[in-house]
């Protein structure tokens, strides 16, 4: 499938969600009509190996699919992107791994909460894995979990502050819905908790050797896909969702201005060259944002076809732009919001839930401009 197929196929899919915008606020997770709809237009097999039905297209096309969905439901792209991206990250870990995920239901699903917030031990053939791990988005719609930990310096080679991905199954773990929040309140990211489970040595990869491109998948997986690394293809995930929600509520202030009249004058607001200004200058910070998403996928993929390093300086640099993307989608929708009047803050104006579920993604770690500013300044700098 080419890309501009897949987001075509997505592009329908958008009046539904947005009638069920609303209903996933409510139930606190994707509806479950929204979910299947997803499943059936094949949209969280974007980047799934081929062997297992997947579609392996350039992430480009999927993030401009997230962003579509975001345009009129940033909880049901935030599931999308997570649950979608996750099926890459499966792809890098060994074919057994892959094998005992899609084997036997190439539909299966993964979750994750990759913060370090559990404790692993290293024991016989693998690791011993207990803790609570939050906001695993999707959780519900998922068989299997990504979970993080930090496996102490003495079991392991490398750095002690190196994260490990572990790979739970569900029967190895319970969910507790502590979902009640302000922002992405229908992405149900509940808690996964585990007394104790053992993890084999398989279903165990280290973040580092993600970054160095050098998991077993990416020899597994012939597509250039899987020669990408982790960072930036899962920091877009984060990033896709915000353009999204910018974007919807850019698209909404241009919409309904055509026809909203000021209280106070009467005048159309469309009319009004203050409007004007402030609605190009909201479109442009997002059609620069949405450049450089296809502009850096363009580079990673050459990077890819010529089977090089992705070096350090340019890895910086894209988490910088996915930091940036994040700030600029909230800037774009706070000078929508600004421009809106009393009536942006009712509960059927969409301009408000984006700017509540963009105030949630600006706290995501992906979302830290300072740190990945600094990061990128200190390497173009050769520190």
């Amino acid at each position: 499938m080419k890309g501009t197929d897949f987001i075509q196929r997505t592009r329908a899919l958008v009046p539904a969600v947005q009638s069920r915008a609303r209903q996933a606020e409510q139930l606190r997770r994707l509806p479950e009509e929204t979910f299947h709809k997803f499943q059936e237009a094949g949209l969280f097999r974007a980047l799934q190996p081929a062997k297992y039905g997947g579609l392996e297209l350039d992430p480009a096309s999927f993030y401009d699919a997230v962003i579509e969905i975001g345009t009129v439901c940033a909880s049901s792209a935030w599931v999308l992107s997570i649950l979608g991206v996750h099926q890459f990250h499966v792809g890098l870990f060994p074919p057994q791994a892959q094998e005992e995920v899609w084997g036997d239901d190439p539909s299966a699903l993964v979750s994750s909460s990759y913060p370090p917030t559990g404790k692993a031990e290293r024991v016989s053939g693998g690791f011993r894995l207990s803790g609570r791990w939050s906001f695993s988005s999707g959780c519900d719609y998922a068989r299997w979990a990504f979970l993080g930990a930090v496996v102490p310096s003495s079991q392991q080679t490398g750095s002690a502050h190196d994260i490990t991905a572990f790979l739970v199954p569900r029967r190895d773990y319970r969910i507790e819905d502590v979902w009640h929040v302000a922002g992405l309140a229908g992405t149900g990211s509940s808690d996964i908790v585990i007394g104790e489970a053992f993890v084999p040595d398989h279903r165990a990869a280290s973040f580092a050797d993600s970054y160095r491109q050098r998991l077993p998948g990416q020899a597994d997986n012939p597509s250039q896909l899987f020669r990408l690394p982790l960072g930036p293809v899962f920091g877009y995930t984060i990033a896709a969702p915000a353009i999204g929600a910018a974007v919807g509520a850019l698209q909404a202030y241009q919409d309904y201005s055509r026809t909203r009249r000021a209280r106070l004058t009467g005048a159309i607001i469309a009319e009004d060259p203050d409007a004007q200004v402030r609605y190009a200058e909201a479109a442009a910070i997002m059609d620069a944002v949405r450049l450089q998403l296809h502009e850096n996928f363009s580079e990673l993929l050459k990077y890819a076809e010529t089977m090089t390093l992705v070096p350090t300086s340019r890895l910086a640099r894209y988490m910088f732009d996915i930091a940036r993307a994040i700030d600029q989608s909230w800037r774009s929708a706070s000078i929508v919001m600004a421009a809106s009047g009393g009536t942006a803050i009712l509960l059927d104006n969409p301009i408000q839930r984006a700017m509540r579920d963009l105030m949630a993604i600006r706290l995501h770690p992906a979302a830290n401009l300072g740190s990945t500013s600094r990061e990128y300044g200190r390497l173009a700098f050769t520190l």
